[in-house]
């Protein structure tokens, strides 16, 4: 398939879209189009936000699009929305192409809420930082769907994992994708399927876009690379012990056997994350740095936890967040230490990658834990201790800031770049699921 067409046609973006105007899209688009858009309610949030989905297309083949599984990864709402336009805009490709979509621009509508502060400035890293959310592990939708092994268990599932699940218990997707994007990294991507030649055209639609692919260490230790930037989706029987969590909409997926596609694309572009050129560092070196510095991070804010735990009153969503980074992270990060093959000189992507790494953990956490404070201090909480670790954090958030910004020689990517490659990873990924028999 032919997806330049499509993804030229993606317009310019400024900023992310709150929920609100996710909302008010959604009801426009339904409102002047009845006779294609089905728009309904498939669940609720914790807080009570409507969950709706709408639905297009008249093919046999079906499609579940999740907007949004972490609510600091917002570039996924654009991608619904220019998708949805496209559909409604393109007859061939709402009837020929063989598909019903079933379109959710935001599954985590609570936590969205939480970083529209930056979604506004979508290319200010200190503004992400200062405004950043994202829940505790056994709190995000995409990693609390029910696993029954009889090694692990998990069914905490959340009302929101449990509408996904009710959507594709009913149409029975042929094909799922999960919108995810990172910060400062390269584009890669995490199949279902052992599929190269789906994984080769993804990856030359992100590079054709201008966008470096991430060669840099995997996200995840245990990763198995089907691709260049490109990996079998882990699944929750290998994760879930370890990180305390669930499934993933991947385990769901497989009930269908649907083909699943996880696309993580950055906000921010470092071209050295694609450099495969030897350093005169070690590889195994890297690593152990950045899990001394992840490790001195945890003890530096525990220890000012400590100061002001008894004084804290709030059980805001910032303060469970910090106390499941600081009680889990340690655990999470220790799988590294058994990393093979890393007695060789590292690359300047996998250098790069594990300082990088280092950066994002602090000013992800420190802006996590100010938040904290700014909570207990916006009820009337000010305590001399809270007060005191608010004012030195602040100046160490300065500091970490500052170190980020002088080891990154890093420009904003355009919004309808990472848009654009979304929607384009979509159609190809789509195509290849129908082969499905």
């Amino acid at each position: 398939m032919d997806v330049d067409q499509h993804m030229s046609r993606v317009p310019d973006y400024t900023a992310f879209p709150t929920v609100d105007q996710m909302r008010a899209e959604l009801d426009e688009l339904a409102a002047a189009h009845p006779d294609l858009v089905r728009l309904r309610r498939i669940g609720t949030s914790r807080l009570g936000e409507p969950l709706r989905v709408a639905t297009i297309g008249a093919g046999r083949h079906n499609a579940v699009i999740i907007g949004g599984p972490h609510p600091n990864e917002p570039i996924g709402s654009l991608t619904v929305s220019s998708l949805l336009r496209q559909l409604i805009e393109d007859a061939a490709l709402r009837e020929d192409f063989g598909y019903r979509w079933h379109l959710i621009p935001c599954v985590d509508p609570d936590g969205a809420r939480l970083n529209e502060g930056w979604y506004v400035r979508p290319g200010d890293r200190r503004a992400y930082a200062e405004h950043f959310y994202r829940p505790a592990e056994a709190d995000q939708v995409e990693w609390t769907f029910p696993l029954t092994g009889e090694k692990y268990f998990f069914d905490r599932t959340m009302p929101e994992t449990e509408a996904l699940m009710r959507l594709m218990d009913e149409v029975e997707p042929d094909f799922v994708y999960s919108l995810h994007n990172g910060e400062l990294q390269g584009a890669f991507y995490y199949l279902s399927k052992d599929e190269p030649a789906l994984a080769a055209r993804l990856a030359a639609i992100a590079t054709a876009q201008g966008l470096p692919l991430h060669m840099g260490p995997p996200e995840v230790p245990s990763a198995v690379p089907i691709g260049p930037a490109a990996y079998r989706t882990p699944r929750g029987a290998e994760l879930g012990a370890i990180y305390g969590i669930g499934g993933g909409s991947v385990d769901y997926a497989d009930r269908f056997d649907a083909l699943h596609l996880i696309a993580e694309l950055p906000y921010w572009a470092d071209p050295r994350i694609a450099d495969e050129t030897p350093t005169d560092q070690e590889y195994g070196e890297t690593i152990r740095a950045a899990l001394a510095a992840q490790r001195a991070l945890i003890t530096e804010l525990a220890q000012s936890v400590s100061v002001v735990r008894a004084e804290l009153t709030v059980r805001s969503p910032f303060r469970c967040a910090l106390e499941d980074f600081l009680a889990c992270h340690d655990e999470f990060i220790s799988e590294w230490e058994s990393f093979p093959g890393t007695d060789r000189p590292a690359t300047v992507a996998e250098a790069l990658g594990n300082r990088q790494l280092v950066h994002i953990m602090r000013l992800r956490y420190c802006g996590t834990y100010l938040r904290m404070l700014d909570a207990e201090l916006g009820a009337g909480n000010q305590t001399p201790a809270i007060r005191a670790e608010r004012a030195r954090f602040g100046a160490r958030f300065d500091e970490w800031f500052a170190e980020a910004e002088a080891d990154a020689t890093a420009t904003p990517i355009p919004i309808r770049t990472l848009v654009a490659v979304q929607l384009g990873a979509a159609l190809l990924a789509a195509e290849a699921a129908k082969r499905k028999p």
